[in-house]
């Protein structure tokens, strides 16, 4: 996994001055897209009516998400690299997650016009710098003028010959197994919400989620049966899967690491961490069910099993219904 105490491009020099409204329409698209690099899959990028990027398996994976000021992400805990970094991750491991290799990203980004032109450019080298750790590039998109700050993210990818691994080929008898970070976010958006800074690494999870983008097409390649990575709680994805499998899915608790920090982070807000760990969003690590016979690398971690269906409800934790609320719903409740 990357080193949590990273860095990137931000206050990169060079960076233009003044706001959105002064650059204008065309001087900001060309601000953001001097700004990128390219692969060898794409074949016409940024600058055209649209781009063109290679498709070897003629199947396109693809994924959209949006992220709203004040709803996903907040000025005075992240900045616009952190933004950036993070638009990109939740989109790309939702293509690594169907056993996919990410290969491209478009951006459609909504910005008031008193914005600064540097918050749009240092956001750009977030997307382009997740990009780059997945593989893929910034191919185009588009900007508008709005009220609040939007970034909606479509993401593309290459099955490379593989199928897609879908929710819903878990069979009973499988092992359930996970890679990346399980609450890290969670504990991190707790810290935030107390006034906090540290501890950085979970702060910083919460900032910059870090997908294990590799895992997923070698989880394909290994037989995976099933995958999803966690972007609503491990319970409310595991939940996915079991419902399109038909099947149910039991949670081993113990089998679950978790660190000493975020049980001294629990202590002092009043948390038992096994709830960031089963409910807490925003990890995007992967979980996916393999037949029992399949070697694991040591990455993947095992932490249940796949079982007949019963009544619901469908996830169970060491063979008990799951009590507490938790799960991530853009219709419910902010945070559980």
């Amino acid at each position: 996994m990357r080193d949590r105490a990273r860095t990137g491009t931000e206050g990169a020099e060079g960076q233009m001055k003044g706001t959105v409204g002064e650059l204008g329409e065309f001087g900001l698209i060309r601000e953001l897209t001097s700004r990128l690099t390219t692969t060898p899959a794409v074949r016409v990028g940024p600058g055209d009516d649209a781009a063109v990027v290679a498709a070897p398996d003629r199947r396109v994976v693809a994924s959209t998400d949006i992220l709203l000021e004040g709803r996903h992400f907040r000025r005075d805990w992240s900045t616009a690299y952190d933004v950036g970094r993070k638009a990109a991750a939740q989109n790309l491991a939702d293509i690594a997650a169907m056993g996919a290799v990410p290969t491209a990203l478009l951006l459609g980004l909504v910005v008031p016009a008193e914005l600064p032109v540097t918050w749009p450019s240092e956001m750009m080298d977030g997307l382009r710098d997740e990009c780059q750790v997945a593989g893929a590039s910034v191919v185009g998109g588009d900007v508008v003028r709005g009220d609040t700050i939007m970034v909606s993210i479509t993401a593309l990818g290459d099955l490379r010959n593989q199928e897609p691994v879908t929710r819903g080929g878990a069979q009973p008898g499988d092992l359930v197994a996970v890679t990346g970070w399980l609450g890290w976010s969670a504990a991190g958006y707790a810290v935030l919400s107390r006034g906090f800074r540290s501890p950085r690494a979970f702060v910083e999870a919460h900032r910059r989620p870090e997908p294990p983008y590799h895992a997923g097409p070698a989880a394909a390649a290994l037989g995976a049966t099933a995958m999803c990575d966690v972007s609503d709680g491990l319970i409310a994805d595991l939940g996915h899967i079991a419902e399109a499998s038909k099947v149910r899915i039991d949670i081993r608790s113990g089998a679950i690491d978790i660190p000493t920090q975020m049980h001294d982070i629990g202590q002092a807000v009043g948390v038992d961490p096994i709830q960031w760990v089963l409910t807490g969003g925003e990890d995007h690590a992967i979980v996916a069910t393999f037949p029992p016979d399949v070697k694991l690398p040591a990455r993947w971690k095992v932490i249940g099993e796949v079982l007949n269906p019963s009544a619901l409800p469908q996830v169970t934790v060491d063979g008990a219904p799951w009590t507490s609320k938790g799960g991530w719903d853009h219709f419910g409740d902010m945070e559980s």
